[in-house]
């Protein structure tokens, strides 16, 4: 059965991490989001967690991590968090990215055509598009 039309679901994205405090620089410090929640393994079977997005938002990132984590980040380069700004990418955004542990790179005409793309310091591709959700 397909989900209610008056059903406004949440969207987490979960994804392993390497390094909790390199993802913290990029995400939240060079991006600015904002840290939702933070966590520390406590008990065996447990992870290190990093949550971020935007207060009120239907939508968070979470970052898993620390010595149990049990699967390593595994990117490809189809691997896209796209954010729609519907505007102009400010280039000192972009050096901060960089400066966090980030990497510009091609994503391809599209996307280079209609934004900028950095890797994480994960290896997952963060597309900022000038478009917005709309004409996205």
């Amino acid at each position: 059965m397909p989900l209610p039309r008056t059903t406004d679901p949440h969207l987490r994205i979960a994804r392993p991490s390497r390094d909790l405090k390199a993802a913290g620089r990029f995400w939240v410090d060079a991006l600015g989001l904002d840290v939702l929640w933070r966590a520390t393994a406590g008990a065996p079977g447990e992870h290190d967690l990093l949550i971020v997005g935007r207060p009120g938002a239907h939508w968070h990132l979470e970052l898993v991590g620390g010595e149990q984590l049990a699967v390593a980040p595994t990117p490809t380069v189809e691997d896209l968090l796209v954010l729609y700004l519907d505007g102009a990418v400010d280039d000192e955004l972009v050096r901060e990215l960089e400066r966090a542990g980030g990497t510009r790179v091609s994503a391809g005409p599209y996307w280079d055509r209609w934004g900028v793309t950095v890797v994480d310091p994960d290896g997952y591709r963060l597309v900022l598009s000038t478009r917005g959700w709309s004409n996205g």
